[in-house]
């Protein structure tokens, strides 16, 4: 990729920051693969965070509300995704308490009664270990998992 100058890398960042949320680091990969030299990609984040264009913050709770109601994730996915983006861990841990804790145990108990139906095992244990590990990898807690397999029928 041939390298960009400064005015339209602005013009793309600001274009792009505007259509959605972005943090620090993803545009900061964004002009490394561009080949702008790091001073120039400092007052690129200096102008774009005095514009309102990136507000580490703003796309924290963005980002926590999207991947908790679209993509159900639980709160230790979402903080893992978080931190390689390289977010504080204060701006992290505000953002998750915004989550209700009982609309997303409910949400974990409808995620695991769908995917009860296509489960297939030769044991009831089986069953239960399958959907232990599906809701671990979408992030959920051990304790509203096993919360939630005792609600589901078998």
């Amino acid at each position: 990729m041939k390298p960009i100058k400064y005015e339209q890398a602005i013009r793309r960042l600001t274009r792009d920051c505007s259509r959605c949320e972005r943090c620090e680091y993803e545009v900061r990969r964004k002009m490394a693969q561009w080949g702008l030299p790091d001073n120039e990609q400092e007052n690129a984040i200096r102008y774009l965070q005095r514009e309102g264009f990136l507000d580490e913050k703003r796309f924290c709770s963005a980002f926590v509300h999207d991947k908790s109601k679209y993509n159900r994730w639980g709160a230790y996915k979402i903080r893992y995704e978080l931190q390689k983006k390289q977010i504080s861990e204060s701006l992290i841990r505000e953002a998750l308490s915004k989550i209700d804790p009982a609309t997303n145990r409910q949400q974990l108990k409808q995620l695991l009664a769908a995917k009860r139906k296509t489960v297939q095992g030769k044991s009831e244990y089986e069953i239960q270990q399958k959907l232990i590990r599906f809701a671990a990898g979408k992030g959920f807690a051990r304790e509203d998992i096993e919360a939630a397999i005792e609600q589901i029928s078998f």
